[in-house]
């Protein structure tokens, strides 16, 4: 039977210094912290943000995710916040990816693709040259009130496979992970990295029972 490499973990949605370093001890590579979203769990504000991110060991990467459209309006907030990668959960409206490489060379890009079907596997496609990583999650950005992500629904992890085999770049599977369907899904995509925001919380708070478990479940 073939081995499959244990993925890199990022653990989303941390709410205070507690919770990072709960996430650290247990193995956590990136820790995920949510800035105003329009909806779904896990938003704290960028002072708190920039608090977290200045206490995570370099060999941990601290991830700002932002629904901003606007790639000025990104790169400001990175400098506000100092995190060294930036999780764009929407679609760019205005600017170029190139933006991020001129005014902060060295801060990792990773694109929210929100997996709804084979237009994912394309706009994943043509996404992957300018950007460090793709996550593949399970929101929809049409709706009225946009989901970004933090909706524990899990998508069709077939495409996620099929453009997982589509692109050099790494893929981060997120959307509905806990520790009951973990270990399938990494079988299924063998994705670079997972994300799990709600699958190990409860009441919204960081569980150390499931995220104990979850991380069982990766061995």
């Amino acid at each position: 039977m073939q081995t499959i490499n244990r993925p890199r973990v990022k653990i989303c949605c941390i709410q205070s210094i507690e919770e990072a370093w709960l996430a650290i001890n247990y193995g956590a590579s990136a820790l995920g912290l949510v800035s105003e979203m329009p909806s779904g769990p896990g938003p704290i504000s960028e002072e708190l943000i920039k608090q977290i991110a200045a206490i995570i060991p370099p060999s941990v990467t601290s991830v700002l995710l932002t629904s901003k459209t606007d790639t000025h309006e990104i790169i400001e907030q990175q400098q506000r916040c100092g995190v060294n990668a930036i999780q764009i959960v929407d679609r760019l409206h205005r600017g170029r990816y190139q933006d991020f490489r001129d005014a902060i060379p060295g801060i990792a890009i990773v694109q929210v693709i929100h997996v709804s079907g084979e237009a994912s596997i394309e706009e994943a496609i043509s996404i992957a040259p300018h950007v460090d990583a793709i996550l593949l999650d399970s929101g929809n950005p049409a709706l009225q009130v946009k989901e970004l992500g933090g909706t524990g629904r899990t998508h069709d992890w077939n495409f996620s496979r099929k453009i997982r085999e589509s692109i050099a770049v790494p893929i981060f599977l997120a959307g509905g992970l806990n520790p009951d369907n973990i270990a399938q899904a990494i079988q299924q995509v063998r994705p670079f990295g997972i994300d799990v925001c709600s699958g190990i919380r409860t009441d919204g708070n960081l569980d150390e029972s499931k995220l104990s478990n979850f991380f069982r479940q990766l061995n």
